[in-house]
């Protein structure tokens, strides 16, 4: 068990609004480590890197660093499950601590919005980056109650890793935190060909030409259908989405026949650490497949949600 611990929750927009199981998991897998989670009233989109960001950048930092502030409130260092969240915060974040320029002028418009100055004295941490450095296999083990006995096709998405100078988790070329984490839950990492591409939905690509996003995406299905994983694993509810929507244009439109499982990191630890199936959302997102999930159990007795 690690010490206890406070993190300020970022839910960002598409999590709550569209994939509740992943924050219910998120909150559950933290709260069994140890760590207290505040909730971020009225906190903003964060807002997407891809899109904001290329239109008005001063607008985009100051939007996301009233976020940061709402953080610095609570004197908690931000937790967030989303790539786009992880890499826009946590730019900002970065780049109104070393640029006292931009700094001000920031603070200057975050007056305009209420009571609201960035002082720079939290971080921005991602539920895969803690749970893989901060815990480790190592630091779960104890907690969990079920092993799962698959084959996972790993996706880190893009903002997770780069740019590297900014994200300092690993190598943005051969990434293993997570392949080394699951492995104590029982899940087998199969590589795939050019497994650390893009899934199509980022950088305001699917906002911009679906088409190009479904082509990006149906390299990736493809890659990702040769090595026939039990299901996809994905650490970003926007790589989420692109995962489990693409699957059903690509079936409907491009003569395919895919019907993969897309589970997030957080349902997949929540699970193996003894939330009920139903709960963690993985009867709908199995699409049928519960025998993936039966479960090795490591415990006679499951602890009560």
């Amino acid at each position: 068990m690690v010490k206890e611990q406070t993190f300020s929750f970022f839910l960002g927009c598409l999590m709550p609004n569209r994939y509740p199981a992943i924050e219910k998991a998120t909150k559950f897998v933290m709260k069994k480590l140890g760590y207290e989670i505040l909730d971020m009233e009225r906190a903003s989109c964060c807002p997407a890197p891809g899109v904001f960001r290329s239109f008005n950048k001063v607008d985009w930092m100051v939007a996301g660093a009233r976020n940061l502030c709402i953080a610095e409130k609570l004197d908690a260092d931000i937790l967030t499950v989303c790539n786009g969240c992880f890499g826009t915060l946590q730019e900002i974040n970065k780049h109104l601590k070393e640029n006292e320029e931009h700094r001000e002028l920031v603070n200057e418009k975050l007056k305009l919005l209420g009571d609201y100055e960035f002082k720079g004295t939290i971080d921005v941490r991602h539920v895969a980056e803690v749970l893989g450095y901060e815990i480790g296999p190592w630091g779960i083990e104890d907690l969990i109650t079920r092993k799962v006995n698959a084959r996972a096709a790993v996706h880190y998405g893009c903002h997770f890793l780069k740019p590297t100078r900014i994200r300092e988790i690993e190598s943005s070329e051969g990434p293993t935190i997570v392949e080394e984490f699951i492995e104590v839950l029982g899940v087998e990492s199969v590589r795939f060909k050019e497994q650390l591409t893009c899934c199509g939905a980022g950088g305001g690509v699917k906002a911009y030409s679906g088409d190009t996003s479904m082509t990006i995406f149906g390299e990736k299905m493809k890659n990702i259908d040769e090595v026939e994983p039990d299901f996809i694993l994905d650490i970003c509810p926007f790589c989420h989405l692109q995962f489990e929507t693409g699957q059903d244009y690509l079936n409907k439109n491009k003569n395919c026949n895919y019907d993969y499982p897309v589970i997030h990191l957080s349902q997949l630890v929540a699970y193996c650490m003894g939330m009920d199936q139903e709960f963690v959302g993985l009867q709908y997102q199995m699409m049928g497949k519960d025998y993936i999930f039966g479960g090795e159990e490591v415990k006679k007795e499951e602890e009560a949600i």
